[in-house]
């Protein structure tokens, strides 16, 4: 991307007035050069501002301090994915500082600019450029004030390591801090920014271990558990027995005979508080409630027919050429259908929070992902207005998607202002399989077409609850069809966001439909996708994924094979090859070794995007071999993890990372994109290995003995 298109999507007029609180925050902070930015809101920000934030409003603060230490203020959150890391590397590489002389203070309502949300892989492919543009406006003004104070003209001036240097004589230099004391300069970004080139960078393609590593190896890092409040009390919330009912009755006589034990009803909420949360755990069993329950209309086994039952018609993804044309000219016409059920995020960290009012003002540290969000739906719901509710910055435990919904902090929010106490809520680890935003259970629909010479000609794919990320078509197909099937409650209980939503379950289905392709025709899985794979990069990326693993043939050895899946997603292609064992007796798959190669243009944090794509594959193992919800509508039946089997230290695989070498390009995202064909390979390895084709995940053993059997 060159300046000028940066410029025409995040920039343009910024020369506007600070809004009040933003210009009181910046009295506050006391002298230093601070660099304002207004971007205009993009991706899902448009329809979820706040009342209060507008398109004049100010999505980025930079400050450089009069002690020479460079601040970054970001809506922003950090939930393992190393954002802290690789925004402050590119941060210090266009300012021309020292990594270890930026602190990123992140998601902070008060102190921050508003920001939608961390998710979707978007905060190095749409922040990374807005923080860069910054710098490059920081270090312009720097050179002024350095031509000033030095006497002498800026093209004889170069920025070096916290300080302005003369290009002629290296002696002659004064640093940013000097610099900025006892000034206060408040500029905005006026120019389109020009970034550094390949050849230029210092920080920007460095291996870098996490800044916060050390902090979190050694126990130091505060989560929102940690957070202990003088007078606070711990909440149990006593919940009904599935989604959808409502409570009858209540009674609270043994609990409120404990001592020191508080028991608050309001609604449908019935909580036992106490400052040990043993004891508040043992209250919360003691009270008596009888609530409604809801009508079953499908179970984990059914759900699947009752979702094309009920799923209409929505949108057409994409359409291009004649569905009947194609299926004449094919050869051969294959049709399959692929299930997928409801996956749970299942953090380490359960949902929690720690609220408290100071007066008539409540401060809460909340594990979430969106906690301008967070801060609206308290103010919302305690009818409080937005300067009265601050969100905390915490680190989260993992997200991953599920953190974007807080019900955990409304509950907080509430008992406190209730019980005129500070309160700290953690959710079991059964009511976060409970409450839970699933990812969606799926079905999807493939009839495809497809000549001898391995060339696919027709595709046909009705897609029922998966949405539509990662559908677009990047095999070259004439004739194709996808369209979405979906209906509003369809689901016995909330569904959202899930580490790249829905790319997971479609790249499944398609990934496995081109190797039954590919296997009709009696053509190798890799010749196969070479033969239609129309885009280039994911070409080469392909070829890159080939290469590392050493791929042959997959031609199965005794009991093992390998599976081949790609995918896209944001902005990042994706090649995975899976090398699996399966044992024929009992069905158990052992994952071998996993080669991942990805195409995410400039990768900012080589060791950063190696760790994220380690633990997406990771995860990415549980939801294809192990991970599935069992549910009798809106009753969960899973409580635990003896119950939800997630991937342990003994069923993880190898994972080999590659990356495409383009530090021209653009970044794209690094957080969610490998995960997405973990499922497709390991199917496809299935295959090879047994000739069980399995058509949901996981893929269970007892579904490989079933097709066996067959």
């Amino acid at each position: 991307m060159n300046a000028e298109e940066i410029n025409a999507i995040y920039f343009g007029d910024v020369d506007l007035p600070l809004n009040p609180g933003r210009r009181e925050f910046i009295k506050k902070l006391g002298a230093g050069l601070f660099i304002i930015f207004a971007v205009k809101p993009f991706g899902l920000m448009a329809e979820e501002e706040e009342d209060k934030v507008k398109r004049e409003d100010f999505n980025l603060y930079l400050r450089i301090r009069e002690d020479g230490r460079v601040e970054c203020y970001t809506g922003k959150i950090e939930m393992g994915q190393g954002i802290t890391t690789s925004l402050a590397q590119a941060l210090a590489e266009e300012l021309e500082v020292e990594l270890n002389s930026i602190d990123m203070i992140m998601g902070d309502t008060d102190l921050c600019p508003y920001d939608a949300g961390t998710w979707g892989s978007m905060t190095t492919r749409f922040f990374d450029p807005i923080l860069r543009a910054a710098a490059i406006e920081a270090r312009m003004e720097l050179l002024k004030l350095a031509a000033t104070a030095l006497k002498l003209p800026e093209d004889q001036l170069k920025a070096q390591n916290g300080s302005i240097v003369s290009t002629r004589d290296n002696s002659v230099k004064i640093s940013y801090g000097a610099l900025t004391k006892g000034k206060k300069l408040v500029k905005t970004v006026r120019r389109a920014p020009v970034f550094k080139k390949p050849a230029e960078l210092k920080q920007v393609g460095k291996q870098v271990n996490a800044t916060n590593a050390l902090l979190k190896v050694t126990g130091k890092a505060k989560y929102s558990g940690d957070i202990h409040l003088p007078g606070m009390r711990y909440a149990t919330i006593v919940r009904p027995p599935a989604h959808g009912c409502k409570l009858l009755s209540v009674d609270k006589s043994r609990a409120e005979a404990m001592e020191g034990v508080k028991v608050i009803i309001m609604e449908n909420l019935v909580a036992a508080l106490h400052t040990n949360p043993n004891v508040a755990a043992n209250a919360a069993a003691a009270i008596q409630t009888e609530w409604s329950k809801p009508e079953v209309l499908a179970n984990d086994k059914t759900i699947f027919k009752y979702l094309v039952e009920q799923g209409k018609e929505t949108r057409i993804v994409e359409e291009k050429g004649n569905l009947d044309t194609g299926f004449a000219e094919a050869d051969f016409v294959l049709e399959a259908e692929y299930h997928d059920g409801y996956k749970a995020h299942a953090p380490i960290e359960t949902h929690t929070a720690t609220a408290c009012f100071e007066g008539d003002k409540l401060i809460i540290w909340a594990s979430t992902q969106t906690p301008f969000g967070t801060r609206k739906e308290l103010s919302t719901k305690l009818n409080l207005p937005l300067e009265k509710v601050q969100v905390k910055p915490i680190l989260l435990g993992g997200g991953f998607g599920g953190k974007i919904y807080n019900n955990q902090a409304i509950e907080a929010a509430m008992l406190a202002k209730e019980s005129g106490t500070p309160v700290q809520l953690a959710w079991t680890r059964a009511e976060e399989f409970m409450y839970d935003q699933f990812r969606h259970a799926a079905v999807m629909q493939i009839k495809a077409g497809v000549k001898k010479s391995g060339k696919i000609v027709a595709w046909k794919y009705n897609i029922y609850c998966a949405g539509n990320r990662g559908v677009n078509d990047f095999y070259g197909i004439p004739n194709l069809r996808s369209a979405l099937y979906d209906k509003k409650g369809i689901h016995p209980f909330g569904t959202g966001a899930w580490r790249a939503p829905g790319n997971n379950t479609t790249t499944f289905a398609r990934e496995s439909h081109i190797d039954l392709l590919a296997d009709k025709i009696g053509m190798d899985p890799l010749t196969f996708r070479l033969v239609n794979v129309s885009d280039s990069k994911m070409e080469r990326t392909l070829r890159l994924a080939a290469k590392t693993f050493q791929y042959t043939t997959a031609k199965p050895g005794k009991n093992r094979g390998c599976g081949i899946a790609l995918g896209f997603d944001a902005g990042t292609f994706v090649a995975i090859i899976a090398e699996v064992e399966v044992n024929p007796s009992t069905g158990v798959v052992k994952v071998l070794r996993v080669v991942c190669a990805q195409d995410m243009g400039q990768v900012v944090n080589p060791h950063g995007a190696r760790v994220q794509t380690e633990g997406g594959i990771t995860m990415g193992l549980g939801y294809a071999l192990y991970e599935d919800v069992t549910f009798n509508w809106g009753e969960v039946t899973v409580k635990n993890f003896d119950t939800y089997e997630i991937t342990t230290f003994s069923t993880t695989a190898p994972v080999e990372a590659v990356f495409v070498d383009d530090m021209n390009a653009p970044p794209q995202g690094g957080g969610e994109p490998a995960i997405i064909c973990v499922g497709g390979a390991i199917a496809n390895a299935v295959f090879h290995a047994s000739g069980a084709r399995v058509n949901q995940m996981p893929v269970t053993a007892e579904r490989i003995l079933e097709k066996l059997k067959r």
